[in-house]
């Protein structure tokens, strides 16, 4: 092989591997909040599920989603106070 082929291929592994570094880290985060607003989504469809006995319903739509995956349960207790208090959602 010759060593001009050899450079141009090292080279090329090492721009792989750095930009590949790069560009999965946004990657993951990306992942992460999607699966985090899936899982707000089934926490909302649950407290709709419990809430019908009640009269009680939070909208499930990707805003109300979004903040129960990225705040967890505080983010479920904030959206029930809204709606208790401020009747939104």
């Amino acid at each position: 092989m010759d060593t001009n082929i050899f450079i141009s291929v090292v080279i090329c592994i090492i721009f792989l591997l750095i930009f590949g570094k790069i560009f999965l880290l946004p990657i993951k985060k990306i992942f992460k909040v999607v699966l985090n607003t899936g899982l707000g989504a089934l926490v909302i469809f649950v407290i709709n599920t419990i809430g019908t006995s009640f009269g009680f319903h939070i909208g499930l739509n990707i805003i109300n989603a979004l903040i129960v995956g990225i705040l967890g349960i505080p983010g479920a207790v904030l959206l029930i106070l809204l709606k208790v208090f401020c009747n939104i959602g």
